[in-house]
């Protein structure tokens, strides 16, 4: 090096500076109260509201600016413990309906404090993590009954699942080195089919893919919300008429909105016919698959070209953590493989072992997060986990029959899996003020700590809807809230009674 000062080069060095606790006891003994906290907390998490508002003060703590000094690290769990524990998203909590957002464990907790502490970066190289990973895309071939050839890979959740397998299917089925020769070179518009209630996730896939919005078609759905088969195929053959290249049927295992599941044999009947990739977005949906009542309405998704789901969701651990699946482990590498120069691979030493994940995805830094499906999975076996599954569709059930007892509410879609959507009613109320009505009850609902449900609109009618994924809910959690939303719902209805009587009464 020119123009160094190896002296104070020689000093600078010896300052041996780490990140690394001076006071290890200290650390040990604050881990140890984080544990013990967590436990305590995870114990008793049906005592606490499911969800309260972040106070402003709170908010204004959390936007200081980056600190540039030391802080005592015992204060600085006292500050999360203050600032950010008590204000959770509540998904942990029983009572949580909201979205299609999973648990967690207790034991996932730990397996991420163990993946954390071993921090592999599971892309390349010789190490236990990369096995753990490998064995885990197995386990998730074996629970969809999948070709034990195909290839998999774990990613972060069903959005980045569902692109993975799109990039795989977009460049099979065009034929051409589209990563050489990108997609100018293709003179035919490639489209895409899937039910107008499929997931945001796939127009988003296909837009990034270069594709634009307009290569979507969503195709209409039936009473049951599922795919209308008649429009789909009709609406194939007016594109091949208009020499536009369909490429890929997305069938829908579970809709985020009514957990309606697409009809898989005739999907894929239609894609055999057409020769097109048949995609199934199971990220709520595909392991009711370990439900005996869905086993043969999901049996389709063994024959897919790829799958996608979320081990986050119905596996119940942490987040984040999805899988896609890809009948063609050829086609799949083909559309990631690239081997620079720093990531050669050898047969000896640590560049050894497992092909390169890297050649299956996107992504070159992946986190260990095939450790806490691993840990669960043995700590409870697959049988328990189709009992779980099992048992939240059976409590939908339930509560959808709950429902339908109250001459007050109105079920507003078939139940199917795990989630039923419904609504307060008045006969002297509109179709406006029902929709008003129904977000207040639902809000209030949320605010008051009672129960979290999210919301969605079914053919312009406001829906409290529940989506039950969730290892902690009891019985007596589903009575709870169909108590409190009759109860919010009638106090509510008599406030609004005397300002439409009045404006009647005015005119």
């Amino acid at each position: 090096m020119q123009g160094t000062n190896w002296e104070q080069l020689e000093v600078q060095v010896g300052q041996n500076l780490t990140l690394d606790p001076t006071d290890w006891s200290q650390m040990r003994e604050l881990g140890h109260q984080m544990i013990d906290d967590v436990m305590d907390y995870l114990e008793n998490i049906g005592e606490q509201p499911v969800w309260k508002p972040i106070p402003e003060e709170v908010k204004s703590f959390l936007s200081q600016d980056i600190p540039q000094e030391p802080q005592d690290i015992e204060a600085i769990y006292q500050e999360f413990k203050q600032h950010i524990f008590p204000y959770t998203k509540g998904n942990i909590h029983p009572r949580f309906f909201a979205w299609v957002q999973g648990t967690g464990t207790p034991l996932g907790v730990l397996a991420d404090l163990l993946a954390a502490t071993m921090n592999p970066n599971v892309t390349i190289g010789e190490h236990a993590a990369l096995y753990v990973d490998q064995q885990v895309v197995n386990w998730c071939k074996q629970m969809l009954n999948y070709p034990a050839e195909a290839s998999g890979i774990l990613l972060s959740g069903g959005s980045m699942a569902n692109i993975t397998a799109l990039t795989v299917a977009r460049n099979h089925q065009l034929q051409k080195n589209i990563r050489k020769e990108g997609l100018y070179q293709n003179g035919a518009q490639l489209t895409l089919y899937c039910s107008a209630e499929t997931h945001s996730c796939i127009q988003k896939a296909v837009e990034i893919l270069g594709l634009g919005g307009d290569a979507v078609r969503k195709i209409s759905v039936n009473e049951r919300y599922e795919i209308n088969v008649d429009e789909l195929v009709n609406t194939i053959e007016a594109d091949l008429a208009q020499g536009h290249q369909p490429f890929c049927i997305v069938g829908s295992a579970g809709t985020v909105n009514t957990g309606a599941i697409d009809p898989m044999d005739e999907l894929l009947a239609i894609c055999q016919r057409y020769q097109l990739w048949f995609h199934v977005d199971g990220a709520y949906g595909a392991l009711a698959k370990l439900d005996p009542q869905y086993t043969s309405a999901l049996k389709g998704i063994e024959q897919a070209d790829s799958v996608a789901f979320d081990l986050h969701k119905w596996l119940y651990v942490p987040y984040e953590v999805g899988c896609t699946l890809i009948k063609n482990a050829e086609a799949h590498r083909s559309a990631f493989a690239i081997t620079p120069n720093y990531l050669l691979q050898e047969k000896r030493g640590l560049a050894g072992g497992l092909e390169s994940i890297n050649n299956y995805g996107f992504e070159l830094s992946r986190g260990f997060k095939a450790l806490k499906i691993w840990m669960s999975i043995k700590e409870h076996g697959l049988a328990k986990y189709a009992a779980m599954i099992q048992q939240n569709n059976l409590q939908a059930a339930y509560l959808g029959q709950l429902v339908e007892n109250a001459p007050e509410l109105e079920l507003l879609a078939p139940v199917s899996l795990s989630i039923v959507c419904y609504r307060y009613v008045h006969p002297a109320l509109s179709g406006l003020e029902l929709n008003a009505l129904n977000r207040e009850i639902l809000i209030q609902l949320q605010e008051q700590g009672i129960a979290s449900p999210s919301s969605t609109l079914l053919q312009g009618r406001y829906a409290i809807r529940v989506c039950i994924v969730n290892q902690r809910t009891k019985k007596s959690d589903l009575e709870l809230l169909i108590q409190a939303t009759l109860q919010i719902g009638s106090e509510q209805v008599a406030l609004l009674l005397p300002r439409i009587t009045h404006f009647f009464t005015a005119e």
